[in-house]
């Protein structure tokens, strides 16, 4: 796998990335990005517990609509536990004229005069479309890593049960498109991208518009995701852009373990150049 080995947790039902510690003959793990779910959280417990006979650490980001409190966190991660980012969310259950704000109303109505919107019923069709849209992306916010994707990732995603794929058009071409996950009650924005004539367009905000509207009846809630970057801010364009569409906010956690203490020491030992404190796991510092 392009970054890590997937391992599932059995009695949760959650999944996590399996990885090598560069330099070093041993392994941690990571939360599947960007979000960290599972069936039953009461039972994580007994996961991590197994996990220590293998790896040296394991850090995540919680689901936002997970099934649990910080008491359990702190059960469960011994090391670390902190509110991460703010996620926006819509409680579909009210009205959308009640749910938008007026200026994002306004935006929608003018996007909507040029583009048309609707779901792609195969999305593994409209692959190179979203490949074209999302190396615009790409290019726009210097993006790399596990954010970046691959066209063997984004093609195993457009087949993953849930995906839901939204598309903006403008005289028969793509100028933007919004993939989504539904599980639950609950649907979760994924990513969206635009052609630089999307963005002349606003095509933003025709599917926002379109998405609420489309998951009315099917789900409770819509995940629309937090701010940009590491730190949460709430004054940057995508939180006021996200702000605008949602009913409130739900918390995420970042949350650590570290499982073999002396070889974790024994691994920053080697490092040099690292904060004090403030990242976890500390030797993986500056990978992100």
């Amino acid at each position: 796998m392009e970054f890590g080995t997937p391992r599932k947790l059995p009695h949760c039902e959650g999944w996590i990335l399996e990885r090598q510690i560069p330099g070093f003959p041993f392994f941690d793990a990571m939360g599947c990005y960007p979000l960290f779910a599972c069936q039953d959280w009461s039972q994580l417990q007994y996961d991590l517990a197994e996990l220590g006979q293998d790896l040296v650490s394991l850090s995540l980001v919680t689901d936002p609509f997970g099934k649990y409190d910080e008491a359990c966190l702190h059960q469960c991660f011994k090391d670390v536990v902190v509110p991460f980012k703010d996620h926006f969310v819509v409680d579909l259950s009210r009205p959308r004229n009640e749910i938008v704000s007026k200026h994002h109303r306004y935006y929608a109505r003018k996007a909507l005069k040029d583009v048309d919107v609707e779901r792609c019923e195969g999305p593994m069709s409209f692959l190179d479309d979203w490949l074209d849209l999302y190396a615009t992306l790409i290019r726009r916010h210097d993006i790399k890593g596990i954010p970046a994707f691959s066209r063997t990732a984004f093609a195993r995603q457009m087949e993953t049960p849930g995906l839901v794929m939204l598309r903006a058009v403008s005289r028969g071409t793509t100028v933007g498109a919004h993939l989504w996950y539904v599980q639950g009650e609950v649907a979760y924005s994924h990513l969206a991208a635009f052609s630089p004539l999307g963005y002349e367009l606003i095509a933003s905000y025709a599917l926002y518009w379109f998405a609420i509207d489309y998951f009315v009846g099917k789900v409770a809630w819509l995940n629309l995701g937090a701010s940009a970057g590491i730190k949460h801010e709430g004054a940057d364009g995508l939180s006021q852009f996200k702000r605008g569409w949602s009913t409130g906010t739900r918390p995420a956690y970042f949350c650590g373990r570290v499982f073999e203490k002396a070889r974790y020491k024994e691994i920053v030992s080697h490092k040099t150049g690292l904060p004090n404190k403030g990242y976890f796991p500390l030797y993986r510092y500056g990978e992100f």
